[in-house]
C-alpha cells in the first residue's frame, strides 16, 4: 500500500467509522511521511516499518499523555532491541537510538474534542493546560512509528541514521516485525490502562539515551553541556549543570556530533 501518511490514512478511517481500537495501517511507501515538530519522515519503499495504530484513549486523561508516549516508545524499543541488542536506547522524548544513531521515531496525533469542535494535534509528551483538560475529550490517538529495517542508503539530509540490516548484516521482513511491534504496543498499552505508571516511567528511564552522561543541548541560541539524570512523571528532562534543572518537550534541542 502507498499512502501520503499512515497517520493521515488512519484518521481517515476513524472519520469514516471504519477503525476500531487496535486497527493497524502498514504502508510499503509514504509520499509525505510525518516526523516530530513538523519534520518529514523519508524512507525507502518496502524496506522499513511505516506503521500507524489506532488507540481508543477514552480511559486516559490528557495529563497522562506523556505515559502514552513513554509506553509506545518502550514498545518500539523492545521490538528493535530484540534484534539490535543492548546498545539500543530511547532518546527523549521518543526516538529509538542505537549507539549514537537514529533507528526510528514516533509521532502520536489525536483528535481532541472541545467546546469549539474537533481539531488534530500532535500529542505532546507533557500535560496540557488545565483549561483544556476541563473542556476537552480525547477519544482516539493514532500512534505513528517509523523504524529503519533493511535500508542501507539514506538521504544526506538525514543525520546519523542506522538500520537493523546495518547493525546485524541480515535482511528482515518488515511486515512480520510490524506484527511483533503491534503485540508489544498492546502489551504496554494494557499496562497504561491498568495505571501502571511507575512501571512505565521506571522502564523508560532505565533505557533512556545518555542517562547519567554529559550531553550538549541547545536552548534558542545558547549551547551548553549538562548531565542527563532522567525524565519525570510530567515528561520533563531532568538535568544537572544546565541553565535550569528541567526542560519541557520542544524547549531544547540535542546537539549531536
Amino acid at each position: 500500500m502507498t499512502v501520503d501518511s499512515t497517520n493521515n490514512y488512519a484518521f481517515d478511517m476513524i472519520q469514516a467509522k471504519l477503525a476500531a481500537h487496535g486497527t493497524a495501517c502498514f504502508a510499503h511507501e509514504q509520499t509525505k511521511g510525518k516526523g516530530q515538530r513538523g519534520k518529514t519522515w523519508n524512507a525507502e519503499p518496502g524496506a522499513n516499518i511505516m506503521l500507524s495504530v489506532v488507540l481508543n484513549t477514552a480511559a486516559l486523561q490528557l495529563y497522562q499523555q506523556f505515559y502514552l508516549s513513554a509506553a509506545m516508545a518502550l514498545a518500539a524499543y523492545e521490538c528493535f532491541a530484540a534484534y539490535a541488542g543492548e546498545e539500543t536506547s530511547i532518546k527523549w522524548p521518543n526516538d529509538i537510538y542505537w549507539r549514537d544513531r537514529k533507528a526510528g521515531g514516533i509521532l502520536i496525533e489525536t483528535r481532541v474534542k472541545s467546546e469549539t469542535g474537533s481539531f488534530p494535534t500532535p500529542v505532546s509528551p507533557l500535560p496540557s493546560p488545565a483549561s483544556q483538560l476541563q473542556t476537552a475529550n480525547w477519544p482516539w490517538a493514532v500512534v505513528g512509528i517509523g523504524i529503519n529495517i533493511n535500508q542501507t542508503v539514506f538521504l544526506p539530509s538525514i543525520k546519523n541514521p542506522v538500520s537493523l540490516k546495518q547493525i546485524t548484516g541480515k535482511d528482515f521482513n518488515p511486515v512480520l516485525l510490524a506484527r511483533e511491534l503491534c503485540s508489544l504496543m498492546d502489551k504496554w498499552f494494557l499496562l497504561l490502562v491498568k495505571r501502571e505508571f511507575s512501571t512505565i516511567l521506571n522502564q523508560y528511564n532505565q533505557h533512556l539515551y545518555k542517562r547519567n552522561e554529559t550531553v550538549t543541548l541547545k536552548k534558542k541560541n545558547v549551547v551548553f553541556n549538562c548531565q542527563v539524570n532522567g525524565v519525570n512523571e510530567k515528561g520533563e528532562l531532568l538535568t544537572t549543570g544546565a541553565l535550569q534543572d528541567t526542560f519541557s518537550w520542544g524547549e531544547v534541542e540535542w546537539v549531536l556530533s
